[in-house]
């Protein structure tokens, strides 16, 4: 065990380096994909509805597909990425999510949209647990929540790209058929990009150690993917292969479904709230302002996230280690929730443009600043190696029936009760993510290694290689 101990340690202590960053934007790139073809629905279905003549629950139904296609592609990916390897699975699912992009641009119906989001839901869903855990799993102790947080952080590159894109093709006057089906088949440029690069990246080294027992192997594939700047001095003993915790061991352990019961109960009630708002963000800016023009929706929706949005997570990224993982997705859902509570109370609010605009974009802004980012890297730390990508899966897969429901209802909800009593609702949820917070251990600035995993470690040689090396 002593060059398992090894590696573990030369991971938890390297310095921030370019193979990080390099690892950043492989994993990144993939979640950009995924939010831009989650998102990017919302302004294609005012299109959709149009041309399809579509009813409220048409357009939830189309809206929310991808999402529960999100449920079974993480907890199936996820718990494969756990049996057979990280690796094995990296690039099939940005194939999967480019196929599906391309697909549902060529929809001759409503019904084939349904079922090629759907494929296009699988391979985003099996991409969450596997970006997130193999980030985590590279990255070192002191920046692991800065590492996984910029990976996540693409998001907000997806999310400005939707608009982007649906502003420039509306403007330019292109049939509206045309419109909606190249904002969706846009999609699949950036997956597509990356799917080399995935299949060309190792085996997660502590899963390659730790799990199949490959130790030296794992140093080999780290020493040359880091270009040495990360070198583990090492012996030629035979290193022992660690438990691995079968499936029916982890789901009736009672520590890893009190961590489960935090992990995917935070992240189903925040989607709930995250996903109906923001894929619903032009039918909200519709109802607030009835006489703005598509192009006019988009750009509000366009503002709300470059000034909202965006500072959220570049904040959560600077400042998620130091603050605290716990610590920022709890004060994030408190004032998340205030903000949709005075949204939901104040009289007139959805009807008076500017002031509901500047309580909308706070609650985008410590959505980002908080269970957004927290939502997606705590469960890459908190499950033990073996199980690590089947928690994140089962966290992500339960989080995407929240959002789900989100997407589904929210056309219903704002219907039945209008938007204040929407928010409130959203309110509540947001007080349980609170609550369920509570739960969960701070990981910040200590070892993704579970207790069970670690023995006492030998030092090691870290090296940070410069110029003249």
């Amino acid at each position: 065990m002593k060059d398992n101990n090894k590696i573990l340690k030369a991971l938890d202590e390297a310095p921030l380096s370019l193979f990080h960053l390099r690892a950043v934007l492989i994993s990144g790139m993939g979640f950009f994909t995924d939010a831009y073809d989650l998102f990017i629905i919302g302004a294609a279905l005012m299109l959709i509805k149009q041309q399809w003549h579509l009813d409220q629950t048409m357009v939830g139904l189309v809206g929310s597909t991808t999402l529960i296609a999100n449920f079974f592609g993480a907890f199936i990916f996820g718990r494969l990425a756990d049996v057979i390897g990280r690796k094995t699975l990296y690039g099939l699912v940005a194939i999967i999510m480019s196929v599906g992009a391309v697909l549902t641009a060529f929809s001759p119906n409503i019904v084939w949209l349904i079922i090629f989001r759907f494929i296009l839901g699988l391979g985003i869903g099996g991409d969450y647990p596997i970006s997130a855990v193999l980030m985590s799993e590279y990255a070192n102790v002191k920046d692991r929540g800065k590492l996984v947080g910029m990976v996540f952080s693409m998001q907000a590159l997806g999310l400005i790209a939707g608009p982007i894109v649906a502003i420039t093709l509306l403007a330019s006057g292109i049939n509206h058929d045309l419109a909606w089906r190249i904002m969706l088949g846009l999609g699949a440029l950036p997956a597509l990009s990356v799917i080399y690069a995935r299949r060309k990246m190792p085996e997660s080294p502590r899963y390659k150690a730790q799990v199949l027992g490959q130790t030296q192997n794992a140093i080999q594939d780290l020493q040359a993917y880091t270009k040495d700047q990360v070198r583990v001095t090492a012996t030629h003993s035979v290193a022992a292969q660690e438990t691995r915790m079968r499936f029916m061991e982890f789901i009736t352990n009672r520590k890893m479904m009190l961590t489960l019961l935090g992990t995917a109960g935070c992240w189903f009630v925040f989607d709930y709230a995250y996903y109906g708002n923001s894929i619903s963000t032009p039918l909200i800016m519709k109802m607030v302002s009835p006489h703005a023009s598509l192009i006019q929706t988009e750009a509000w929706t366009l503002i709300i996230f470059l000034i909202a949005a965006v500072p959220g997570y570049v904040l959560a990224v600077t400042k998620i280690d130091r603050i605290g993982h716990k610590r920022l997705q709890f004060i994030g859902f408190i004032i998340m929730g205030l903000a949709f509570l005075a949204m939901g109370i104040i009289p007139g609010i959805t009807s008076t443009l500017l002031p509901f605009l500047l309580l909308y974009g706070i609650s985008y802004f410590f959505a980002e600043f908080g269970p957004n980012t927290t939502t997606f890297i705590l469960p890459s730390e908190l499950f033990p190696v073996s199980v690590r990508t089947t928690g994140h899966g089962f966290s992500a897969g339960i989080a995407k029936v929240g959002a789900f429901i989100g997407v589904f209802v929210f056309p219903l909800l704002t219907k039945t009760f209008g938007l204040n009593g929407t928010f409130i609702i959203t309110f509540a949820f947001s007080v349980i993510g609170m609550l369920l917070t509570l739960i969960l251990p701070e990981p910040a600035n200590k070892s993704i290694e579970s207790e069970q995993d670690q023995r006492p470690r030998e030092k090691v040689v870290v090296v940070q290689r410069t110029r003249n090396a």
